[in-house]
């Protein structure tokens, strides 16, 4: 068969397939090019979820008849005035999204410049141009696309419901206006109005972040931290969200470059491994991040979505990124639980909120944390004093259930330093053996003792190890002989210095064993066998994909949630009130090792509504 140049319609079809995948492609392509134009105002009309008809109007500088009839061929653009792909500073350049939009529409474009008596239209329908008309319009451009993909019909069999198409048209909207707070966008649906943002006054991160909080609400901002970081090609600047403030998935992480929505792996995964011993498995932090890069060092002309971006140091942004998240959150790190009034606490149980920051870290410690004072006999029932109000009535002790339920703490405690105590207050109880209760100033804190200690073992482990100090092991009686898989057994003998720093040292024995004799002295008494067997499965999960640093988190946290204090373990007073000071010294202590609150704070106006005494 000869070789032939194929028809320019054919050509923008094929182009089309790359370019506009669904309503949403069209939706980003159009109001892109709105932006470029200068617009502060797009409005955006869907009807069957874009797949019958998509209207973008803009106030921008629209386009002269001569103009018109170029806009839809190929590779013309007003976008690159130097021709330089290097320094891009436009949405757009490429000058295929109209084009390959004709192909497979009946595309209607109606412009007017500014100054000019009258407007022009020009309509194309499957690729083929129809004669330009005159047209009454004020300034700026009015874009109809109707029968999206008649042309290519076996498109249209993978469109969603209406509904969906109409989802993914909003969330690609709203990720454009993040990056452009100081634009007003409106979004209607089948003649009803599903968005309007109006403009944000002020400096432009102080509009951004007001924009955040039209599109994510309130709660966002009130579980958010801010973000910054620098180096001499690029400037990191948003928010991300307190560990204990999740998604199911990816979809609440907006990711900008240079004003450009995009999902880029390296700056997804950058994010992961900034949360990976804070946040749980198959959680995922909402985040708000706004990359300004030299152009010079980043190329968006890598995909024809540019949803895709390579950056010329990745090495260096996922480092930067990387280090500015966990900045972020060691000043905010002790943040977790807080009730949002008596709704919340009655809907959901006092979970998933988020309180204010305890004091700053303490200076870094040596001293071992270690939980073995004799245990105390608890003789009276727990003094929580209430305040008082009209309402109060006497109330008499029901011994059953005091005797029952209570834990007994002595009316006489040892005298604290009220200059030591911070925001999770004095111990006054433990319940089933595994939540500490404490009075603060202003209510009462819940403490999972486990999750606490978990998180301040593995903070102590990283501060040992980030200081080149070899945790502190003690030697085994008995050298405990462990059996392995083969893999298992190589992959953990790999990593044998490693584990030796950390204070676990082991060495072959046999074919396919192990022998521990030392096990770290932070983790005290331990089920050794069940250890290592966890750690060979942490590093079976591995790869190659993760970095020395984020290998020995994995260590830590897997090692300190072995050498925890247990849930079950009865604790006096004092190893509770211990147990309190440390979490108040130690950085990420909201939240364990994987992710979950350690504590969780009521407060006595809450407490005071549900029995009615307000």
């Amino acid at each position: 068969m000869a070789i032939r140049i194929l028809p320019s319609n054919l050509v923008n079809q094929i182009a089309a397939g790359e370019v506009i995948e669904r309503p949403a492609s069209v939706v980003k392509e159009l109001v892109e090019n709105a932006i470029d134009a200068g617009a502060d105002r797009i409005e955006v009309s869907l009807t069957g979820g874009g797949k019958n008809l998509i209207v973008v109007s803009d106030n921008g500088c629209g386009m002269s008849k001569e103009e018109l009839p170029l806009a839809i061929e190929r590779h013309a653009t007003s976008k690159l005035p130097d021709e330089n792909l290097f320094k891009i500073h436009f949405l757009g350049f490429r000058g295929e999204a109209l084009p390959s939009i004709a192909s497979v529409s009946r595309l209607t474009i109606s412009s007017k410049t500014t100054g000019a008596e009258n407007g022009w239209q020009l309509t194309v329908s499957g690729g083929h141009k129809e004669e330009m008309l005159p047209v009454a319009l004020n300034e700026g451009t009015r874009i109809e696309v109707r029968d999206l993909f008649f042309t290519t019909p076996a498109r249209l069999k993978f469109m969603k419901s209406d509904a969906s198409e109409t989802g993914q048209c909003i969330d690609m909207l709203q990720r454009i206006a993040l990056a452009n707070p100081l634009i007003s966008f409106y979004l209607y649906a089948d003649g009803k109005k599903k968005m309007a943002l109006n403009a944000c006054q002020g400096e432009l991160f102080d509009a951004h972040k007001q924009r955040l909080i039209d599109i994510m609400g309130a709660e966002f901002e009130e579980n958010a931290i801010e973000v910054a970081g620098e180096n001499d090609f690029c400037r990191i600047k948003g928010f991300v969200s307190l560990p204990t403030y999740h998604k199911a998935n990816s979809l609440s992480e907006f990711l900008f470059v240079n004003h450009r929505p995009v999902r880029d792996k390296l700056i997804l995964g950058a994010i992961k491994g900034a949360y990976q011993d804070v946040m749980m498995s198959g959680r995922y932090p909402v985040c708000a991040l706004f990359f300004d890069v030299d152009p010079a060092y980043v190329d968006v002309n890598v995909h024809p979505t540019k949803a895709e971006v390579r950056f010329y140091d990745n090495a260096s942004v996922r480092g930067l990124l990387v280090g500015a998240i966990r900045q972020a959150l060691s000043l905010g790190s002790q943040q977790s639980a807080d009730v949002g009034g008596l709704e919340h606490l009655l809907e959901t149980g006092v979970r998933d909120m988020t309180e204010k920051s305890f004091v700053q870290p303490a200076e870094n410690k040596t001293s071992d944390f270690s939980l073995h004072a004799p245990h105390q006999t608890f003789t009276s029932a727990p003094n929580i004093s209430f305040h008082k109000t009209a309402s109060s009535r006497n109330q008499k002790f029901i011994p059953e259930l005091e005797n029952k339920y209570s834990v007994r703490i002595p009316e006489q405690q040892e005298p604290q330093n009220e200059e030591n105590i911070g925001i999770l207050g004095l111990a006054k109880a433990q319940v089933h053996n595994t939540y500490i209760i404490s009075q603060t100033s202003d209510g009462i804190a819940i403490i999972d003792q486990h999750a606490a200690h978990e998180r301040i073992t593995m903070e102590k482990m990283k501060q040992g190890l980030e200081q080149h100090l070899r945790q502190p092991s003690q030697m085994l009686l008995l050298p405990e002989i462990v059996d392995l898989s083969l893999s298992e057994k190589e992959a953990l003998l790999e990593h044998q210095t490693m584990f030796a720093d950390l204070g676990l040292v082991m060495e072959a024995f046999g074919t396919t064993a192990v022998l521990v004799s030392q096990t770290p002295a932070l983790l005290g008494e331990v089920d050794v066998k069940k250890l290592v067997k966890d750690l060979a499965a942490e590093i079976a999960e591995w790869g190659e994909s993760y970095a020395l640093t984020d290998k020995i988190h994995h260590l830590c946290a897997t090692m300190a949630c072995h050498g925890s204090v247990r849930a079950g373990r009865a604790l006096n007073i004092q190893e509770m009130n211990y147990l309190l000071r440390e979490m108040e010294q130690t950085q990420h202590s909201g939240q364990c090792n994987h992710g979950r609150p350690t504590y969780i704070q009521v407060k006595l106006a809450d407490i005071e509504k549900l029995f009615e005494r307000r």
